[in-house]
């Protein structure tokens, strides 16, 4: 709704027509707007709406402030509140996003989309504990969300449940047979694990459902050229570096949940001549 419009409908509804002039030596008593507070909780709700198709357009400013002004005229509502916490989220403001989301939370206690939401929060704070209760107890009520068992795989990862981690991963494949992510960290515990062959083999699997992912295709190079096949693994690895060149730095790849083994071994494949010729050139390429 436009600017003024809604100008036009806040007057109407706080009944700043009906407001007389008052009588030449009448007393001023001090004017108590009547709320329809129904209409303006109804208001924020359709702003909250409009937050959630400005994010589908990527305008995430105009969704912030439109998802703080539902919070205001529909402050019992969970929606506006869980909104506002996955745009503060998007934004990587993780702690405020904690906070409103525990606000939306406290308000909806049941409901399973805030409690995945503020799972993923608590892991990008590094609270991988917290993490996965939060994310644990919204899939008690709502079982079957591959992206949520995928966090929380990724949160036994971190806690070092590696075994639980490859469980959960697979309750997500099994929801999702296309959902390369889990099995490409599935892969990636191999690998740790010593089990080169299927990680291998995870990886390739990865590749099969989406071959343009650069991380499996990359995982994979560095595995074969730790096996002696030099050529075949660079050639991979150049493909991938080439898709995301974010995967030639190490930060990038541990961030990514990439273990010591691999790391170790991607360290030694960036390293290699024609690798560090492509990241260079790369670097050069207007992004």
């Amino acid at each position: 709704m436009p600017k003024r419009n809604w100008l036009l409908s806040l007057f109407a509804l706080t009944g700043f027509w009906t407001l007389m002039t008052p009588v030449m030596g009448q007393a001023l008593l001090p004017y108590t707007p009547k709320l329809n507070l129904e209409q303006l909780e109804q208001r924020g709700l359709e702003l909250a709406e409009d937050a959630v198709q400005l994010v589908r357009f990527q305008q995430y400013e105009l969704a912030l402030s439109r998802a703080k002004l539902a919070t205001q005229l529909a402050p019992t509502q969970y929606q506006p509140w869980f909104i506002l916490g996955t745009l503060y989220l998007q934004k990587e403001e993780v702690d405020q996003a904690i906070e409103v989301l525990q606000k939306a939370l406290s308000i909806a206690p049941e409901e399973a989309g805030i409690k995945f939401t503020l799972g993923n929060a608590y892991f990008r704070q590094g609270k991988y504990k917290t993490a996965a209760r939060e994310l644990e107890q919204g899939l008690v009520l709502k079982p079957d969300v591959p992206a949520a068992l995928f966090d929380l795989g990724n949160s036994y990862l971190k806690l070092r449940k590696t075994t639980d981690a490859i469980i959960v991963y697979k309750k997500a494949i099994a929801q999702e047979k296309d959902f390369w992510p889990a099995v490409n960290n599935i892969g990636l515990i191999k690998y740790e694990q010593g089990d080169t062959k299927s990680a291998i083999e995870e990886w390739r699997a990865a590749l099969t459902i989406d071959s343009e992912q650069a991380e499996p295709k990359l995982a994979l190079a560095i595995a074969l050229y730790s096996q002696g096949k030099t050529e075949e693994g660079l050639k991979l690895g150049e493909a991938a570096l080439k898709l995301d060149s974010r995967y030639g730095e190490l930060q990038f790849l541990e961030d990514n949940l990439w273990g010591t083994k691999l790391l170790k071994d991607a360290e030694v494949f960036l390293a290699a001549p024609r690798i560090r010729a492509l990241l260079k050139g790369l670097e050069k390429t207007p992004s």
